[in-house]
């Protein structure tokens, strides 16, 4: 598990723009049973999620079209409630960082961390808004 001082302001990038912190699989069962769309970043300490993900994900967010309800978890710190994540992921394999896009409670839309290393943060925001225009 990583130490809170290091994950509080990756976590931060988010949560002081608008996304709820799931700490919690009850949490994370009450994310998932929203109406309308939920978007979920599973976050991590690694280098593409600060470079890319995080980043790609906050851009994504400036279009027309945004999900109804912005959540995330952090991959070596929120222990149970990546698990439960992930077990709505499913049949996606673990990946950290990763981008869920759930319509009432379905996973329509996944970016696991291979669509996301090695890729820019624009080009992150793109694929995603892309997604909000299909599905929000």
């Amino acid at each position: 598990m990583y130490p809170e001082d290091i994950v509080i302001p990756m976590k931060e990038q988010l949560t002081m723009n608008g996304f709820e912190d799931l700490t919690t699989v009850e949490k994370v069962d009450e994310a998932m049973k929203k109406e309308g769309t939920t978007l979920v970043m599973v976050n991590s300490v690694c280098g593409c999620a600060a470079g890319a993900a995080r980043p790609g994900v906050l851009m994504s967010l400036t279009g027309d079209k945004a999900p109804d309800n912005l959540t995330t978890v952090f991959a070596g710190f929120d222990i149970d409630a990546v698990k439960r994540v992930r077990e709505y992921l499913m049949p996606f394999p673990p990946s950290s960082p990763a981008v869920a896009l759930f319509k009432n409670g379905e996973l329509v839309h996944m970016l696991e961390r291979h669509h996301i290393e090695g890729h820019s943060a624009e080009a992150i925001a793109a694929n995603l808004k892309e997604a909000y225009e299909e599905f929000v």
